[in-house]
């Protein structure tokens, strides 16, 4: 048992772990950021770098749900169906976006780094510079997994439902409709929340070191809230990146049974002209 009494411990290692791994054959590191770099000023030895705008994201910020491009990205990241995928970002932000990802298309193994790229510096452990030399692999992906995705006409189901929750987890601001994602709306932007959802950031779940709280704590911060087990949970925020981080914290970490991750979020919701939208 996780001296932390998460769900499902085995999907959070440690910085000592994964130094224990790094010549591990069966074990992919990848490093994901907005850009390189961080990844080129010295990266984890092996990890690979995957941008999290143009490798998982399409030019409308919508997630890429090609299979193909999946098993390309994979394939050429050295990552076969039974590799154990461990993801670190240069913030803790960033994983569990490529977490639910990963998922999605069903893949078994996969991993966050507990504490991202900021604890293995503050614990001075070895960078290196140079890009490694991957040998690619054969991927085959599955069909994507609906359970774990909300689409817009679940979200506008669920409103006013007593047996379902929304999240928003992005800033006051956006919650509040002063800003679009991170500026004020523009054009036919419009911005606030959905109607009824519940205002926890995602960054609630984290400590100051950037490691996630034990299970107590974040049962005690999302059950405050209304958001318990027996309900099913949809989390959103812009483009479903912030909202897939807590997704990872409710299901794996909690162990929730129902939880969806809204993909499309506000950059879906806030640009469309007849959702509901509630300041």
């Amino acid at each position: 048992m996780s001296p932390l009494n998460y769900a499902h411990p085995e999907v959070l290692v440690e910085t000592e772990w994964v130094a224990e791994h790094l010549h591990d054959p069966k074990v992919r590191l990848v490093e994901a950021d907005m850009d390189a770099t961080a990844y080129d000023s010295g990266h984890i030895p092996g990890a690979v770098f995957w941008n999290g705008f143009t490798t998982i994201l399409q030019p409308d910020f919508r997630f890429n749900f090609d299979k193909g491009a999946l098993e390309e990205l994979l394939a050429r990241s050295g990552i076969a169906n039974d590799t154990t995928v461990v993801i670190y970002g240069n913030h803790n932000a960033i994983a569990p976006i490529m977490f639910w990802f990963l998922k999605i298309f069903g893949h078994d193994d996969v991993r966050v780094m507990n504490g991202s790229r900021k604890k293995w510096l503050v614990e001075e452990r070895p960078l290196l510079t140079q890009t490694p030399t991957i040998t690619p692999t054969t991927y085959t992906g599955q069909r994507l997994d609906s359970r774990i995705r909300a689409l817009q006409e679940q979200v506008q189901a669920s409103i006013g439902k007593l047996d379902r929750v929304l999240v928003d987890v992005r800033t006051p601001q956006e919650y509040r409709g002063e800003w679009f994602s991170t500026k004020p709306p523009e054009g036919t932007e419009r911005a606030g929340h959905i109607p009824g959802a519940v205002h926890i950031p995602y960054e609630s779940a984290l400590n100051a070191d950037e490691t996630f709280k034990s299970a107590e704590e974040l049962y005690a911060l999302y059950s405050s809230k209304g958001i318990i087990p027996d309900k099913e949970v949809i989390t959103y925020c812009t483009i479903g990146g912030r909202s897939s981080h807590t997704w990872f914290v409710l299901k794996y970490l909690l162990g929730y049974q129902n939880v969806r991750n809204y993909d499309g979020s506000w950059n879906e919701w806030g640009n469309q002209p007849d959702t509901p939208v509630e300041v």
